[in-house]
């Protein structure tokens, strides 16, 4: 079970990574719709973006372990 300040603070790093991870969305939609998209890139903003997800889904399981038990 997390203290208050830990579940204060790792809601302020889930929020964080949540935008991160809508930002990564927008850069890949955007290199997608302008052409020729640099592949590479899109590939490599896309292994982040699942990095973050995983992230978030680890951080939201500490902030609410009996949801996912």
């Amino acid at each position: 079970m997390l203290t208050e300040e830990e579940s204060t603070e790792t809601r302020a790093t889930l929020d964080e990574l949540q935008l991160e991870h809508r930002d990564l969305d927008l850069v890949i939609d955007h290199l997608l719709l302008n052409p020729p998209p640099d592949e590479l890139l899109v590939r490599r903003l896309k292994k982040r973006k699942l990095l973050l997800k995983d992230r978030i889904m680890q951080l939201e399981s500490a902030l609410e372990p009996n949801a996912h038990a």
